[in-house]
């Protein structure tokens, strides 16, 4: 018998809706996450722990551990205090720091992971990926997809609007990252997942064409999917080629040129997909997705989050070593820094001030 289908790793529960909060101990409940009760709960000291009051009566078996940062040393001290707690889950409560702290601490005492997110700042609520700081400045480690995601969009309203807006410039670089990976696929015959791929397409575009905003519940439903979708189209890829391509590699720049003054990851990576939608002549197509950035109170100047064109210009340059073996166009084009210094001054000209 042949293999028709293939098994998809995803979550088993994506609860998405506003109130969603209110049934988490229901969640918790399904026997494929929790038999007995027994949870590990990592929480921020901030948006996790304002939560903390609301739902404590209603996981009476549940330990709960306050997570200092988000570091490589906090998600490996996080393993060592719940190993021997016997636990049948760990649940990652607050912002995106936290949910990676759980994340890696889970892989590492082998539980799955129910995530919680308070904002919708990146896309790896839902994604295959552990970001961390570590001593080398910034690390990515691969660990298993959530086994379940809830996300209560009355607390999403709650948190600060960057951390909303910067969501959506990650969800927006899906385009540009596809793009990427289809110019290595005509390039170098990089095998491209068609699955992966469409889902964080449409994902992106999803949020791109959607004319509300932050405060309209129907578009915080549409890009709370489109972070979860993107993060399902990495784990069926098995990387993060659906949602990574030069507009991360720029993002990355900026992180270990000027880790003092990066801005939000989600801000850099909108920011960075215009710029390369532009760099490979797709005019109109970074036009328009400027137009869509700023409408939402997002950067598409280097000068709106505080670098100067020379610095946006070396991070440009320097991006292709963020990730090696990894083929965008900034790899395929090959600029140098008078070529950069053109193109971006095409590039605003081209999108206006």
């Amino acid at each position: 018998m042949p293999v028709l289908t293939r098994l998809i790793p995803s979550p088993v529960v994506v609860d998405i809706r506003p109130g969603a909060l209110d049934d988490l101990a229901c969640v918790l409940a399904d026997q494929r996450i929790s038999h007995s009760g027994r949870l590990a709960v990592a929480v921020s000291g901030g948006s996790g722990a304002r939560l903390r009051a609301r739902l404590e009566p209603s996981l009476p078996g549940a330990t709960w551990y306050e997570v200092g940062g988000g570091t490589l040393d906090d998600a490996i001290q996080l393993a060592g205090d719940m190993k021997a707690g016997h636990y049948d889950a760990v649940v990652g409560l607050g912002g995106g720091k936290i949910i990676d702290c759980a994340k890696f601490a889970a892989a590492r005492i082998g539980l799955p992971l129910v995530a919680v997110p308070t904002n919708l700042a990146h896309d790896g609520l839902c994604s295959p990926v552990a970001t961390l700081d570590n001593d080398a400045g910034r690390g990515s480690y691969g660990v298993p997809n959530p086994i379940a995601v809830v996300i209560d969009l009355d607390v999403i309203r709650e948190a600060p609007a960057r951390f909303v807006r910067a969501g959506i410039g990650d969800a927006i670089s899906n385009i540009n990252a596809i793009a990427d990976w289809e110019l290595s696929n005509r390039v170098n015959g990089e095998k491209i997942d068609g699955l992966a791929a469409a889902m964080a397409r449409q994902a992106g575009e999803a949020v791109l064409r959607h004319p509300g905003g932050i405060e309209d519940g129907a578009f915080l439903q549409v890009l709370a999917e489109a972070l979860v979708l993107t993060g399902v189209a990495m784990s069926i890829s098995g990387d993060s080629r659906p949602a990574s391509g030069s507009c991360h590699e720029i993002n990355h720049a900026f992180d270990l040129l000027f880790p003092k003054r990066a801005a939000a990851h989600g801000e850099q990576c909108g920011l960075g997909a215009a710029f390369a939608m532009y760099l490979r002549g797709a005019h109109e197509e970074s036009v328009y997705m400027a137009e869509v950035l700023r409408r939402h109170g997002l950067p598409v100047l280097p000068e709106e989050i505080g670098f100067t064109v020379d610095e946006f210009v070396r991070a440009v340059e320097f991006a292709p070593e963020t990730r090696p073996g990894r083929y965008t166009i900034l790899e395929h084009l090959d600029l140098k820094t008078d070529q950069i210094k053109d193109n971006y001054a095409d590039y605003v000209k081209a999108i206006g001030s």
